[in-house]
């Protein structure tokens, strides 16, 4: 029979080889991702490593909480919204123009001639559509811009394929439409042409 000094030692021993084998475990499997690129978590890694002739220990630690959500400058949720809530948050006006794609008359809109520093946002989500460096005088009767803010505006050509509509990517609300070609001396040679009800001017600070 063994004393217990002996069976503590006999622990200490299987314990000591235990974090060995874990070390060399997180140093294989640090070896075998730069040379893999495989990630040892999703489904695709992990089943080239089981068809694999390499057989390694891996050790993972799980958190218990879920990653923050991103947040968003813009109300995301419009899109989802019906027209009666809408309704309830847009003046007439601005939901005949930003839901049901309106336009206001030429030369009578808040914008038009406004030259202020800041960010026009969306009316209808508050989302920043376009920086006021980009404004400029179209003569066409309408805010004009060059260019918006990156991935902040879609762009769909009208069913009759005459004009490509452009609209708020956060909640689907109708912009204007966008014109390319026409000579203006402009980094893009655009012009977006925008209702004064579907944004709303925010001042730099």
């Amino acid at each position: 029979m063994l004393g217990l000094g002996t069976k503590a030692r006999d622990t200490k021993g299987r314990r000591a080889r235990w974090h060995i084998l874990v070390l060399w475990a997180f140093k294989r499997r640090r070896r075998w991702h730069a040379r893999t690129q495989l990630c040892f978590c999703c489904p695709p890694c992990i089943d080239s490593l089981l068809h694999s002739r390499v057989v390694v220990v891996v050790v993972c630690f799980v958190g218990s909480r879920a990653p923050p959500a991103m947040a968003s400058s813009g109300d995301s949720s419009g899109k989802q919204r019906s027209d009666e809530e809408w309704r309830a948050v847009l003046s007439p006006e601005q939901f005949r123009i930003l839901r049901l794609k309106g336009t206001e008359l030429p030369g009578t809109g808040e914008y038009n001639k406004f030259y202020g520093d800041g960010v026009y946002n969306c009316a209808g989500c508050g989302t920043p559509l376009y920086k006021s460096t980009t404004k400029f005088d179209s003569g066409c009767g309408w805010p004009a811009f060059f260019e918006g803010l990156p991935g902040a505006i879609n762009r769909t050509p009208d069913p009759d394929g005459r004009r490509v509509e452009i609209t708020c990517v956060a909640c689907g609300g109708h912009l204007g439409h966008v014109f390319k070609g026409e000579g203006f001396k402009t980094p893009t040679d655009e012009r977006h042409c925008v209702n004064s009800v579907s944004i709303k001017f925010t001042p730099a600070s």
